[in-house]
Formats: C-alpha cells, structure tokens, sequence
C-alpha cells in the first residue's frame, strides 16, 4: 500500500479547493471547472505544481491526468502571468491574416524585444512572454476557433475579431492609461 502525498498548501487554499470537489463530485467534467476556479483565484493567475497535486490528491485523480489536463488547454497556466493578458491567435486563418504582425507589434509595444523564439525551441502557439514588471503577459494559442473573426486576440478574457495593430496598440494603451 502506498502512502499519500503530502503537499503543503496555505490553509485557506486547501479550503477553497476542498469545497469545490465537494460541490462537483460526481459530475462529468468538473475538473475542468476546478482548474479554472483554482487559477482564477490565484493572484498570478497560475496552477503551480503543488496545487496540481493537492486536487490530484483530493480528487483522486493521477497527477498525471490532472497535468495532462492542465498542459493541454491553452486556457490553464502553469507560470505566473501578468495583470493583464493579451492572447493572440497563430491557427491558420488568423496567421494569414497578419497575427505574426500583431504579436510583433505587442512585443515591441511591451518592451519584450523581438527575439526568434522559434529558433530557440519555443514553438509560435506555445509562446508566453511577461513583462519585467508583471503587468502584461503575451501569449500565442494554435486556434481560438473563431476563424471567421480573423485575425483573433483575445485582451483580458474580452475576444476582438478581425484585429489589427492598431487595435492591439488601443488596447494596450487603455490599460495602461487606466492604471
């Protein structure tokens, strides 16, 4: 017989994750619901390992199928991320139609340089940039499936279809301007 995990999390966390498999137990898909409930609540909006591994453990779930879950949708983070989130679309209608140029425009609009990351291992729908300070983070999905809205960025949870660089820069300066 194996002996289970410990993981020390803060009491108030255990709590909050507690009541949530409490609430779900027994409906199909409710992981799904605890990861985001969980990340959401997170200040850094993240899932560190160690809360992977307690709702692992509460859930009685294998780890692994709970970071397999975390690691496959685009919409959990598994780093802390900025105040502010600008996601951009690199499926392939969006690409087409100038998300590459949108990226760059962020990056370089953030300060966050325009190095090839491509060429560094780190592949275009994985990218996930933070600015020094914590307020922004750029990331890259594979697909919003929202191709007829093309080229897509999502700002803050907020989806704006058919972007451009101007559209970027907007957003960016109203967040910046409201702080």
């Amino acid at each position: 017989m194996s002996t289970p995990l410990q993981v020390h999390l803060p009491t108030d966390e255990q709590a909050f994750i507690d009541k949530l498999v409490a609430e779900s137990t027994g409906r199909p898909g409710a992981l799904l619901g605890i990861l985001e409930a969980v990340q959401e609540r997170n200040p850094h909006k993240y899932l560190p390992v160690e809360t992977l591994r307690y709702i692992a453990v509460k859930t009685r779930t294998p780890f692994s199928r709970i970071y397999s879950v975390a690691t496959f949708y685009a919409l959990f983070n598994l780093q802390p991320q900025g105040e502010h989130t600008i996601c951009i679309c690199r499926g392939t209608a969006c690409h087409t139609r100038g998300s590459r140029n949108l990226l760059q425009g962020a990056r370089l609009d953030l300060g966050l340089g325009l190095e090839d990351d491509e060429s560094n291992g780190n592949e275009a729908d994985k990218l996930v940039l933070t600015t020094p300070d914590g307020k922004f983070t750029v990331r890259t999905v594979a697909c919003f499936g929202q191709c007829a809205m093309a080229p897509v960025v999502e700002v803050n949870h907020r989806i704006c279809g058919h972007a451009t660089e101007r559209t970027v820069q907007r957003e960016i300066a109203t967040i910046q301007g409201g702080e």
